[in-house]
């Protein structure tokens, strides 16, 4: 045990509870997934169908998920497209790492 450890630095763990929290959500993590297989924009209509999750369930949770841009929304028109952010879903193994106190190379950001 390293007893000079110090805790993770309170801005940094405020925004990782935020992903962990987006996640701690059976529904937002098959949304997750969902878009990452996909791997192109989706609109809610399609979301409700492939999940099999009301209309208004999805879009709570998907304001949820862009919240901490784990999803991105486009506009089009009149209609919103939905899209997994890479770069924010590519961090959060990294976070659990950082959280656990492991090594990593740099710190994560999700832009």
């Amino acid at each position: 045990m390293d007893r000079d450890a110090k805790p993770l630095d309170r801005a940094d763990a405020e925004e990782y509870a935020s992903w962990f929290k987006a996640l701690a959500d059976a529904t937002r993590i098959q949304i997750v997934s969902l878009l990452a297989r996909r791997r192109e924009p989706m609109t809610v209509g399609e979301i409700v169908t492939a999940s099999g999750v009301g209309q208004s369930t999805v879009s709570h949770h998907l304001k949820i998920l862009a919240e901490v841009r784990f999803v991105l929304v486009e506009r089009q028109g009149t209609s919103s497209l939905y899209r997994i952010n890479e770069n924010c879903v590519s961090c959060f193994p990294t976070a659990a790492d950082v959280v656990m106190g492991n090594p990593v190379p740099e710190p994560p950001t999700c832009d």
